[in-house]
């Protein structure tokens, strides 16, 4: 519920949110090549009108807020492209060009951003790139905002912190296929914008929909303190490793006396863990980082930017803001931790930690419209607990479906549980409603009238949710519920083929290593040998014991390869990406196999194909 204590009549955020506009892309809308919409702002329009009550008032304010586009001033000399993603393009002016930071999800959504700056500003030339941590949307923009030729030439300089292509392809390619899946839930990507579906998820408005691709960084960011110029303009950086992300830095811009905060502080609480998945966030580093964040810059810098949401101008203010995010993190780790070391477990920790203290819970900014008090409380106890709350009796439970028909019939069969749980609708008690019903549902999938009354559940949960995700996933199971089932299954999915040429070869065959079939390949032993040029390497490839072990160089002992190829890596770039495939490749020469070729097909057929969809509310 909204916090009595929130200041409905402070219009500062309005006014920081629309202060220095220069121009718009009118209407927002932006089109692929082939005329598909990738970014529609435009349909969020009906944010202007009163909250009707299936919204939140809080998240729907939110949402107005995160909803303004356009290329704004934040001091002279530095702009930032809002409202065209989920984050924000920052465009810093050198002494000959321009130096972009976080180029956005989607290349046609930085390429518009990119215009609309040089419409207003002129035909300014990018001399640098900035990433400033390693999640996709905020570096997958970046081949139409440079040149990879300029890159590779060392003309352009890409700069990122320590770190940056391990964790971007942990996150993006190997775990990639299943965070996708759940972000859908999670971002509301199957549900129509308007008051009853997606009003927002506190940190955007939506993920774009257009081509993302990814150039390595040329230079890393590897200490705190260390500075750099590009194209005359000073920085002083801050690395913030395991704070919102596992690469992370801030900096500051000493001459326009500007702090960049990438994603450790904003508008919004934050994820501890978000609920697509990902690596479990420290708590304690997040809030140690911004007070040396504090330390190192308050008494340099006038205005705050951010990689998401608006910025905040004043000394007296930024330190208010970075003080009140960084009391939040460490508000809800140190609690955390107290109730864990009473014996709490993660959800009744969550139950008791229902609010922060009255000081930050009036701010608008700590409210809970991304990351919530609730799960991320939950996530600071799983990084220090795992898993197991310690109660044998959740040692070696039943899986879900195993479960629910035990429990359906312990409590008299689907139809009697259904009935009772509509006695629990009518006392409001809508959470035990949704864990009972989904006892039936995993019990029974197809039961009709369990199936409409959890979706109407979910919905009235959603309708009511502060937190953005929270809604989204609700009005998504509800969605998933009214669905027919083949209609959501399984679309196959991979790695992002523009992020490919960016990649390791060892990363590529890392990502082959966690699609391979462990029990289909228990009894099989392969090596191959690969011999690459342009760029030359070689590497091996062990098929044994159910695990594909990826080795730089010749096979250890001697022993003699199944088969050996003879390839350069832009085909086999071209062969991941699906633009050709191995039987036309080897056809065509582009790639050449020695030995006995059907080892290279059953591996490949060892290989499972992730799932890019999978049911949520349903088994």
């Amino acid at each position: 519920m909204t916090s009595p204590e929130l200041d409905w009549d402070d219009p500062t955020d309005l006014q920081n949110a629309t202060r220095g506009l220069v121009g718009r892309l009118d209407p927002c809308i932006i089109r692929d090549a082939s005329g598909r919409v990738v970014w529609d702002n435009e349909r969020w329009s009906f944010l202007k009108e009163i909250c009707p009550d299936t919204a939140n008032p809080s998240l729907w304010r939110q949402g107005r807020l995160n909803a303004l586009d356009g290329l704004f001033e934040v001091v002279p000399g530095i702009y930032q492209i809002r409202g065209f993603d989920v984050s924000n393009m920052t465009l810093v002016e050198g002494e000959t060009g321009v130096i972009v930071v976080d180029p956005l999800i989607s290349e046609e959504c930085a390429a518009a951003g990119l215009a609309l700056y040089r419409r207003h500003r002129g035909e300014r030339p990018v001399t640098g790139v900035i990433y400033t941590h390693s999640h996709a949307d905020h570096f997958g923009g970046v081949g139409e905002v440079v040149d990879k030729a300029d890159v590779a030439a060392h003309r352009v300089p890409v700069i990122a912190p320590e770190g940056f292509m391990e964790h971007a392809v942990s996150e993006n390619v190997f775990a990639g296929p299943a965070m996708l899946a759940r972000a859908r839930y999670m971002y509301g990507r199957w549900l129509p914008a308007g008051p009853d579906g997606v009003i927002g998820f506190g940190l955007g408005q939506a993920t774009s929909s257009g081509r993302a691709g990814l150039i390595a960084p040329t230079e890393l960011v590897t200490s705190t303190g260390q500075q750099w110029e590009i194209d005359g303009i000073p920085m002083v950086f801050q690395l913030t490793p395991g704070t919102e992300a596992p690469s992370e830095m801030n900096f500051l811009l000493p001459e326009q006396r500007v702090l960049l905060v990438a994603e450790n502080a904003n508008h919004t609480l934050h994820n501890v863990l978000t609920l697509r998945g990902a690596e479990v966030r420290d708590a304690r580093a997040w809030a140690g980082y911004l007070t040396e964040t504090i330390q190192l810059f308050a008494d340099r810098a006038d205005v705050l930017v951010g990689s998401h949401h608006w910025p905040t101008w004043g000394r007296a203010e930024l330190i208010r803001f970075l003080s009140e995010q960084r009391d939040a993190y460490a508000y809800l780790h140190d609690q955390t931790v107290r109730l864990m070391n009473r014996g709490l477990t993660g959800a009744e920790i969550a139950e008791e930690l229902q609010e922060f203290p009255p000081s930050l819970a009036k701010a608008w900014h700590a409210r809970g419209y991304y990351g919530s008090l609730s799960h991320n409380s939950k996530a600071v106890y799983q990084r220090y607990m795992g898993w197991f709350d310690g109660n044998p009796a959740h040692l070696w439970g039943h899986p879900p479906v195993e479960a629910a028909r035990r429990y359906v019939d312990f409590m008299g069969g689907a139809d009697m549980v259904v009935e009772k749980a509509r006695k629990s609708f009518e006392d409001g008690d809508l959470r035990w409603v949704a864990e009972v019903l989904n006892h039936v549902l995993f019990a029974e999938p197809e039961h009709a009238e369990a199936r409409e009354f959890q979706a109407g559940t979910f919905e009235r949960l959603g309708h009511s949710a502060e937190n953005g995700t929270w809604r989204n996933f609700y009005l998504t199971g509800a969605w998933e519920l009214r669905q027919p089932l083949e209609e959501r299954r399984n679309t196959a999915g991979g790695t992002n083929s523009e992020m490919i040429p960016a990649l390791s070869t060892e990363q590529l065959f890392q990502s082959w290593a966690v699609r391979l079939d462990g029990p289909a390949a228990a009894d099989r032993r392969l090596l191959l040998r690969w011999e690459f040029t342009a760029p030359a390497e070689t590497w091996t490839l062990l098929l044994a014991n159910g695990v594909l072990t990826p080795m730089r160089g010749e096979p250890i002992g001697g022993e003699q390869p199944h088969s050996a190829l003879r390839l350069d890596r832009a085909a086999f770039n071209r062969v991941l990406s699906g633009q050709t495939n191995f039987p036309e490749a080897i056809e065509t020469g582009e790639i050449v196999i020695d030995g006995d070729e059907q080892a290279l097909w059953t591996l490949l057929g060892l290989m499972e194909k992730p799932a890019r969809s999978f049911p949520v509310a349903l088994p």
